[in-house]
């Protein structure tokens, strides 16, 4: 074949394709448009349906809401119409008492005025026995009544004092006999064993020979264990012992255990003598908080802070007058809480009170002022309960008591320093105790002999008669109490007697 025919065949048969695909093209496209624009009329259809459909539930609706408000608007007004009918009730019952009311007050005038009427009847008949009186008697109404009053006057003041004399004196029995009963009741749930622990100040030694290696050559071991512990070395002629010497009492502690560990050891000189005087200050503070913290949970009282903790660890190592401070701490808490709970007032309060009180004697010999308010002091720094802090403050009265637990710390305070046994003293303090009370006694003008008693509990006073009444005697007795207070250190309290006696002897012939 022709290749021009063949193209020009070619190109009639891609002629007529495209032809076709317009064809079908536009076929295919009149059939979309025409489906759409069914599909169109379908939803508008469907819509209008439903808009006539909603229009009809909105009447619904509306038609229900008017039922609803027209059958509300019924209910109110019948509402209203009970509450008229009531209004009105109330109305004619207020109606009728208002006039049952008046019927009453016209009946109470008329009795008042038949009162009156006999109100003076009887003042005129009164006034007339008066005057019947007045000339039987030959004395005027005014004169009778001074008269009868002074009588009267005279009984009620005799019977006044009589009873106040009885109730004064079934208090003060009654108020003694209480006091005993809970103080002994405190003692004898407390009471323990007491063993009067000394701060040692001696430390033995295997020999003499011991001294010379202690000292050192030209001092400088002695010089160097007083410079590291703070204390003073005393050596003497005693045989096989050293004395030492300071206020602190922890710090004699640690010297005490670093000599004794130094001694042991056998090796002294200035560098081994800081090390030993370390490692025995950090055995002392371990002991110290130990015991802190075995001290409260004795007492019962928890959740103290740690440096409180460490200030009764250092009551471990004090004294006062032979008694521990540590134990008699924790016996006064114990004496504390058994008191607040006879008399009703806070236990805790009162326990850590007890616990804390001498508490200031650890820091006493650091700190300027009384170990009271030093204590109270401390306590405050640390956020204590305020009764405690002024149970603390005022356990020796240097302040004035604000809650009923700090004279109750005051008292289980006294017990435990005064009971026997607790404290002790020597024999030359004892006597010179003694003297400086009969002293006191004997400096004030009118008195003519005093007697220490009782190992210096008491202290009697005989004064002359002819010059000195009983008002002076009860104050005499206060001025020596206030010296005694002001002039000697003793534990416990101090009784004084004034006796003032009169002796009248004259003799028959």
């Amino acid at each position: 074949m022709d290749p021009l025919l063949a193209a020009v065949a070619a190109l009639f048969a891609l002629a007529a394709g495209l032809g076709l695909g317009f064809i079908a093209r536009g076929v295919w496209g009149g059939q979309a448009v025409k489906q759409s624009q069914e599909k169109a009329g379908r939803i508008v259809a469907e819509a209008r349906a439903q808009q006539k459909e909603l229009i009809l539930q909105a009447k619904d609706e509306q038609v229900r809401l008017q039922r609803e408000a027209e059958d509300e608007a019924r209910a109110k007004r019948g509402e209203m119409s009970g509450l008229e009918r009531r209004l009105l009730q109330r109305d004619e019952q207020l109606d009728q008492r208002a006039d049952m009311l008046e019927q009453r007050d016209r009946k109470l005038l008329d009795r008042e005025r038949e009162l009156e009427q006999h109100r003076e009847e009887l003042t005129k008949a009164r006034q007339e026995q008066v005057e019947a009186l007045e000339r039987v008697s030959q004395m005027t109404a005014d004169e009778a009544k001074a008269v009868l009053l002074e009588e009267v006057r005279e009984d009620a003041e005799h019977d006044a004092v009589r009873i106040a004399r009885a109730i004064e004196r079934s208090a003060r029995e009654s108020a003694e006999e209480k006091a005993r009963d809970v103080v002994v009741t405190a003692i004898q749930r407390v009471m323990t064993d007491h063993t009067a622990e000394m701060t040692v100040s001696v430390v033995p030694l295997p020999s003499d020979e011991m001294k010379g290696r202690i000292i050192g050559r030209e001092g400088r071991n002695i010089r160097a264990l007083e410079q590291a512990t703070g204390i003073d070395l005393i050596i003497d002629d005693t045989p096989e012992s050293v004395v030492i010497s300071g206020f602190d009492p922890v710090r004699r502690e640690v010297a005490r255990l670093a000599l004794t560990k130094l001694i042991q050891d056998g090796r002294i000189h200035p560098g081994r003598i800081e090390e030993v005087v370390a490692k025995a200050r950090a055995e002392v503070d371990i002991v110290m908080r130990q015991a802190g913290e075995a001290a409260s949970y004795e007492a019962g009282v928890p959740g103290l802070p740690p440096e409180i903790i460490k200030l009764l660890g250092r009551l471990k190592y004090r004294t006062s007058y032979g008694q521990n401070v540590l134990q008699h701490s924790v016996e006064t808490s114990r004496l504390a809480a058994v008191i607040a709970a006879e008399v009703g007032a806070d236990i805790q309060i009162a326990k850590m009170g007890g616990l804390l009180h001498d508490m200031g004697k650890a820091v006493d010999h650091e700190m300027e002022g009384p170990h009271a308010l030093i204590g109270g002091q401390i306590a405050q720094r640390h956020n204590l309960p305020m009764k405690v802090i002024n149970a603390i403050a005022a356990h020796h009265q240097e302040v004035e008591y604000a809650c009923v637990e700090a004279p109750i710390v005051q008292i289980a305070d006294a017990i435990s320093a005064s009971r026997p046994g607790a404290r002790g003293e020597s024999m030359d303090t004892y006597i010179k105790r003694l003297e400086d009370l009969q002293a006191i006694a004997e400096s004030f003008e009118g008195v003519e002999r005093s007697f220490a008693v009782q190992a210096g509990r008491e202290v009697r006073i005989l004064v002359r008669p002819e010059q000195i009444d009983d008002l002076a005697s009860m104050r005499l007795a206060r001025d020596i109490v206030h010296k005694i207070e002001e002039s000697l250190t003793y534990p416990g309290q101090i009784k004084v007697t004034v006796i003032r006696e009169t002796r009248a002897v004259e003799y028959a012939k």
